[in-house]
């Protein structure tokens, strides 16, 4: 049994708090929150759960075999590193940092301490992108010729005064960390690399609650396939969540993965290839006046304990993530070196 110790029990971790506990091959064995309510919250509701004073505490436990870290963006790779120097495999909540040098960092210290390191992409096992993966991966689409990333979101004034982080500059990193890094991750996953050639950035309705951007259009390019490519994302769309989409154009197929959450096939047009008998997508999840990415989270607690045991291999090993933090970190630098962002 893999015993996960889970350290930030907030909205994300007790989604994770429950994959763990109606996992057969896992254990949650104890839980850390810097704030006391959210220990007793566990508490309730996991009688069995240990509960730490302190992030120490947890991390010097020869029990605990992983830390599943469920805290604010920019806290991701100090607990990281310090879980791996304390003997930890670690799971991490995405984004895996908010700088491609913290990432770097929690990559040197897997290596030389030998432990695992696994980022939460769970859109990966979205049943349209799998099968999307499994075309690309058998060369049917053929050259690839342009790209459509579609984000549109709703995150309300409530969302935002109701956290002690989110919209939170340093803490938060920006809306394409918190919100769409999952974006980021699935097309690199399917795609490939891209290089970020333009970015404009606007805050357009949450004035006073965010430190950036609320909306942003992006063009890149395919660096394996030299195809264009154009994002386009907000959380500005009115009162609900509105589409997640990739548009892929190739020489053999039009496919466009769809929903609100990356979770359904909207249109297809192949050459004999058509995707059939598609898994119905799981649900997305439910924050109370909010939804987030889809709720695949028990996948990805079934993937770690597949790993741990020797198993399988990783579905999202640290360098993916590293990949995705490093492409957004490019997306806001060309913002930022044509001045096209306005906070304000």
């Amino acid at each position: 049994m893999i015993k996960f110790g889970l350290i930030g029990y907030g909205k994300i971790g007790e989604r994770h708090a429950s994959h763990i506990q109606s996992h057969a091959g896992a254990v949650f064995h104890s839980v850390f929150d810097i704030k006391p309510e959210r220990n007793q919250v566990a508490k309730e509701a996991f009688p069995d759960v240990v509960v730490y004073a302190s992030q120490e505490e947890m991390l010097n436990d020869p029990a605990v075999d992983i830390i599943s870290i469920c805290t604010p963006n920019s806290t991701h790779a100090e607990i990281a590193i310090a879980a791996m120097k304390a003997g930890k495999h670690v799971l991490v909540e995405k984004p895996m940092a908010i700088r491609k040098a913290d990432c770097e960092r929690m990559i040197h210290e897997s290596l030389k301490s030998g432990k695992s390191l696994f980022v939460v992409k769970q859109n990966r096992f979205n049943p349209p992108v799998q099968a999307v993966k499994k075309i690309i991966d058998q060369g049917k689409l053929g050259k690839v010729y342009s790209v459509a990333v579609n984000c549109f979101w709703n995150r309300n004034e409530s969302y935002y005064t109701n956290s002690d982080w989110k919209g939170k500059k340093e803490m938060d990193g920006g809306t394409l960390f918190t919100q769409f890094s999952h974006f980021i991750d699935v097309i690199y996953y399917l795609l490939g690399d891209m290089e970020i050639l333009h970015a404009q950035m606007a805050n357009v309705s949450h004035q006073g609650l965010i430190d950036f951007e609320d909306t942003g259009i992006v063009s890149f390019r395919m660096k394996d396939s030299d195809a264009p490519g154009v994002l386009h994302y907000t959380t500005s769309a009115y009162e609900k969540n509105m589409e997640g989409s990739i548009l892929i154009f190739a020489e053999h197929a039009t496919l466009k993965i769809g929903g609100q959450y990356l979770n359904t096939i909207d249109y297809q047009s192949t050459d004999g290839f058509d995707i059939v008998d598609l898994e119905v997508a799981g649900q997305p999840n439910h924050y109370g006046d909010y939804q987030g990415s889809m709720s695949n989270h028990d996948k990805v607690i079934d993937n770690v304990v597949q790993c741990l045991n020797g198993q399988v291999e990783i579905m999202t090993n640290a360098y993916d993530g590293l990949k995705t933090v490093e492409i957004i970190e490019n997306i806001y630098q060309q913002a930022h070196v044509h001045g096209l962002e306005k906070y304000a």
